[in-house]
């Protein structure tokens, strides 16, 4: 059979070892998926596939073992899944059979956030579909990730953008007893930004990142959830050639402005990306351009909040692939 393969990928399938099956890729944006959705899924792989799915890395799932003859039929069965889920949001509504139109920008993986967890200060759920909207279609290799507090489960320090919930801790003196439960509690699992002056509780703001463990941790909730922020970690990234985790870009951010900033993302990439290249990730396209110019592409229709920081540079911490470096 013959078939054009790059077509084929972008299409969301799969070319595998097997040169007459391919595999169905799905995206669950934030890792959330109504359950009516699932005998859909098993109808698909019972039918065309294997009868079995993969869970993949990225929230998502994957049908293998698929004849590539099928791939129009199944295109036409996912349309309701796509429309339940918003995925062809900024493609034409009058063409829902033809599939997913791009499977270059990855789908956004989120916690469960604040939902179920206990230490999630905000919804992750939502701001991945919201960013899901924003993104997608999009042709360019970019991976987004969204955790609702600094314990980072989802590891969004390996994404092209992370974001992390953070929370502004409020105090309220008189109903503290000086118990030291909080100070004790951020020394142990945070960053030490609390300690005892006076019987009463510092908290020093530079260190400070956010987590709510203070509100968590007192008894007589004189610490409690003030605003919701953001920090905003960028180009961490695995891979053959140069893995690394991502620096903080900013912190203290705004709803809007992580929306924003996943938007100027592809602008940037697009004006800065080579082109005689099949393909460039986004990482290496800031590594030739330089921070500053990343910086001031990034921030373009920018307002950021009053209490917003913005790293001055990048801090990446990673290795480059050569043995001769790593060992003798």
């Amino acid at each position: 059979m013959t078939i054009n393969t790059k077509k084929v990928m972008k299409n969301a399938w799969r070319i595998t070892k097997d040169r007459d099956l391919t595999c169905l890729r799905l995206r669950v944006p934030g890792g959330h998926l109504p359950v009516k959705l699932l005998p859909l899924i098993q109808e698909i792989a019972e039918q065309f596939g294997t009868g079995a799915v993969h869970l993949t890395t990225r929230q998502g799932f994957e049908i293998p073992g698929i004849p590539f003859e099928n791939m129009t039929e199944i295109n036409a069965l996912l349309a309701p899944y796509l429309e339940e889920l918003e995925i062809n949001i900024g493609v034409s509504l009058d063409q829902p059979a033809q599939g997913y139109p791009a499977a270059g920008t990855r789908n956004v993986v989120a916690c469960i956030g604040n939902q179920v967890c206990t230490n999630g200060v905000f919804d992750t759920t939502a701001l991945a579909k919201d960013i899901e909207k924003i993104i997608y279609p999009n042709n360019p290799h970019v991976k987004i990730a969204v955790t609702g507090c600094p314990n980072d489960c989802v590891k969004v320090h390996m994404h092209d953008i992370g974001i992390i919930g953070q929370v502004e801790p409020l105090y309220d003196a008189q109903r503290c007893i000086g118990c030291q439960a909080c100070v004790k509690n951020c020394a142990k699992v945070s960053t030490g930004a609390l300690s005892m002056v006076n019987y009463k509780v510092k908290r020093d703001a530079s260190r400070c990142i956010g987590c709510g463990e203070c509100v968590l941790k007192c008894p007589t909730s004189a610490w409690t959830r003030g605003g919701q922020y953001y920090r905003i970690v960028v180009m961490g990234r695995t891979g053959k050639k140069n893995p690394r985790l991502a620096a903080p870009f900013l912190e203290w951010a705004e709803r809007e402005t992580v929306l924003k900033l996943c938007a100027n993302l592809y602008d940037y990439i697009d004006k800065y990306i080579d082109r005689s290249l099949p393909k460039e990730h986004v990482g290496y396209i800031l590594d030739r351009t330089g921070y500053p110019i990343f910086k001031e592409e990034m921030l373009k229709g920018v307002d950021l909040g009053p209490k917003t920081k913005t790293a001055n540079h990048l801090d990446f911490a990673g290795y480059v692939y050569d043995k001769k470096c790593v060992f003798d």
